[in-house]
């Protein structure tokens, strides 16, 4: 299975809201909505830095919206 780095790599649509979770070496959110065949999907990313969650949140708020 490929590793997932970014939530485009399973998501093509995103809910309206995402979770995060701050954990002692790190973050993790997850990110809710549609994947290429339109069925609903989850992604959970963990990353160590908040510079790279900030990545994720940017990319989560510039995805198309789920309906």
């Amino acid at each position: 299975m490929a590793k997932v780095n970014k939530i485009s790599d399973k998501l093509v649509k995103v809910d309206d809201s995402f979770t995060i979770n701050m954990f002692d070496n790190g973050f993790m959110i997850e990110v809710g909505g549609r994947n290429s065949d339109e069925d609903w999907s989850r992604v959970k990313l963990n990353v160590s830095t908040v510079e790279e969650l900030y990545e994720l949140v940017k990319e989560a708020a510039s995805l198309p919206r789920s309906e």
